[in-house]
């Protein structure tokens, strides 16, 4: 059974010790991709660096909602430039924020209209990241359509995911599905047709049941593939088949 973990931050300073077997655990799980998702310049500088090292690992670039006040022509001339390496096949994650506000959201838009209009330039997928800003963040997402890229992490009414998909976006599911109050998520996935899903961690975060409270890692996808299965009530192998081959067509994945 093969699986490719499409949202992970490996970069992250809480894999500094012991990355390698983070790995091994993920390709002991069947995990066979890694995409490797930067925050900011330096994160996705990092994430690149490592998927260089790492043959099944891929690098997305680009500057979180939470860091967009450090947008500048500058970041965007830099991650342009990284961009282009044969590694990277994703410009993300980018978004709106309206949780946490740490950059005024002001701001945040217009480094995620600056981030989608690059993306649609260099013809490459967006990691798309949304909460608590639904309304401002469909609206962006309209002005770029018809998209390619994954609305990852997703936490929305099935109207919202609807609409993500006749966008053009992969919806990405991540362990908040196994959480014993997600009801109404869990109702949302059944609903979202199996050929847009693909599957992530969003590691180190969002540790799924029955592994809560614990640093999250590739290898724990195993879990959140299994609350899918049960949902579709479709085979965990054939879950795994198409949300692989969905991820390998999203990201251009051998």
């Amino acid at each position: 059974m093969e699986i490719i973990e499409t949202h992970c931050h490996l970069n992250n300073e809480q894999y500094a010790n012991d990355l390698p077997a983070v790995i091994e655990r993920a390709q002991a799980s069947g995990v066979v991709h890694l995409i490797n998702i930067g925050w900011d310049v330096a994160s996705s500088e990092k994430a690149i660096q490592q998927a260089m090292v790492y043959t099944n690992m891929k690098a997305a670039v680009g500057i979180h909602p939470h860091d967009a006040d450090t947008i500048s022509d500058q970041a965007l001339a830099r991650l342009e430039d990284l961009a282009i390496n044969d590694v990277v096949v994703a410009w993300g994650e980018i978004g709106l924020d309206y949780y946490y506000d740490n950059s005024p959201r002001e701001i945040q838009r217009e480094a995620f209209r600056r981030q989608m209009a690059m993306a649609q330039r260099l013809q490459i997928p967006v990691v798309i990241h949304s909460r608590d800003a639904t309304e401002d963040t469909l609206t962006i997402l309209r002005e770029y359509a018809p998209l390619q890229g994954v609305m990852h992490c997703f936490s929305g009414s099935w109207e919202t995911a609807k609409t993500c998909i006749d966008l053009g976006l992969y919806i990405g599911f991540a362990g908040p599905i196994t959480f014993k109050n997600a009801n109404r998520l869990r109702a949302v996935a059944a609903r979202v047709p199996l050929e847009r899903l693909v599957v992530e961690t969003d590691c180190p975060y969002l540790s799924p049941e029955p592994l809560r409270g614990r640093r999250n890692e590739p290898a724990y996808l195993q879990h959140t593939l299994a609350k899918l299965a049960e949902i579709k009530e479709v085979d965990i192998v054939e879950v795994a088949r198409v949300t692989t081959d969905n991820a390998r067509t999203l990201f251009g994945l051998a």
